[in-house]
Parts: C-alpha cells; sequence; structure tokens
C-alpha cells in the first residue's frame, strides 16, 4: 500500500515538474500558477520522503538480511532495494531474474505487424515506471563501479549497440544479480562468475 501511494505521488511530482517546466521556458517565472505549483511540488517531495522512510523501517525491520545483502551490490542504493524487495516480495514471488524483468517491463519486447513487417525490439514498458526508473538511473553507477555490468555495457557498445539498448542490459544484470544474491543469502562478491553469464 505504502508503494501504491509513493508511486502515485512520484506520478504527480512528475506532471508537475513537466508543467513548471513548461511554464518556466514561457518564461512565466514569477507567475502565481508557478508559485503554486512550486509550493505543491515541494509539499509531494516531503511526502514521498516521509512514505520512503516508512518503507525503509519496515524493510529493516522484517527483510534486515535481503536488505544488507542486496545493498552491496554496486550500483543498487538504498531507495532501489527497498523497491525491489517491496514489489517482489522479497524475491518469493518469481522462480527466475527473467519473470522478474518481465514483470518490471524490463524485457525486450519486438514490435511487429503480420508475418512482413517487423518493428525495432524495446522494452515493453508494462511493470512498475518507480521501480524500473530507479533501476536505469542505478545502471550508470552500476556502469562504473559494478565490474560485471561494466563489462556488459562495454560489451554490447563495443558492438556498436546504443547506449540506452546497453544501460537496460544493464538494468536487467542487476535484477540478475539481486535474484542471485536473495537465493544464496551471500553479498555481493565482485569476483563471483556466473554459469549463466
Amino acid at each position: 500500500m505504502l508503494q501504491t501511494v509513493t508511486q502515485l505521488y512520484f506520478k504527480q511530482s512528475t506532471a508537475i515538474k513537466n508543467k513548471l517546466h513548461s511554464l518556466i521556458s514561457r518564461g512565466h517565472t514569477k507567475s502565481k500558477m508557478t508559485r503554486s505549483l512550486g509550493r505543491l511540488l515541494k509539499q509531494l517531495q516531503k511526502e514521498i520522503k516521509l512514505l520512503e522512510a516508512e518503507m525503509e523501517l519496515l524493510i529493516k525491520t522484517n527483510e534486515p538480511e535481503l536488505f544488507t545483502t542486496i545493498t552491496s551490490i554496486p550500483g543498487i542504493g538504498k531507495k532501489t532495494a527497498i523497491l525491489l524487495i517491496i514489489t517482489t516480495n522479497g524475491f518469493k514471488d518469481f522462480q527466475s531474474c527473467k519473470q522478474i524483468s518481465s514483470f518490471l517491463g524490463l524485457a525486450p519486447n519486438e514490435r511487429s505487424s503480420g508475418s512482413s513487417i517487423r518493428g525495432r525490439t524495446r522494452i515493453s514498458k508494462t511493470g512498475n515506471p518507480l521501480v524500473r526508473n530507479h533501476l536505469f538511473l542505478c545502471s550508470f553507477t552500476a556502469c562504473q563501479h559494478n565490474l560485471q555490468c561494466k563489462a556488459l555495457y562495454d560489451r554490447i557498445v563495443a558492438k556498436g549497440k546504443s547506449k540506452k539498448l546497453a544501460l537496460i542490459a544493464v538494468c536487467n544484470k542487476l535484477i540478475k544479480q539481486a535474484y542471485g544474491i536473495s537465493k544464496s543469502g551471500l553479498p555481493y562478491d565482485k569476483n563471483y562468475v556466473s554459469k549463466l553469464s
């Protein structure tokens, strides 16, 4: 329930940020509407922080070991770990990391029409946009500090693929690492080599 409300506030704050940007870019920097939206945005951000603190307390109380091991992954911060644990019910609701990727809307989805028209492969974006957004932001840090993620990113970019595609692959790698750690109970090991890699 806390996550649902947080997600609602996150959507609202994004909409307000977009509206503010639009108004400011048209020169309405000190209008009543701009000031009102600014106050509303601050209030939403305050509520989001309160809810995030409550979720963190719940996770640290009920899943302290899982929280510690997931945050040991370079690139995954506290907020993303909390969202992953809550969204996946401590990774208990899924039998594979591919299921989690699909659930979160990070699985590749080819768009096609009939037998002759093939569209570009994109992510499905059917899952929780808040978790997906946090994972995407984490992918930037992971490319610098997580050896397996950096190697994956470099390999995909070297093949001539887009950087965005490589970052989405890193998001999926982070899910794979988090899922593996949740099942083993062991913290991140930079020297671990998966048989599935």
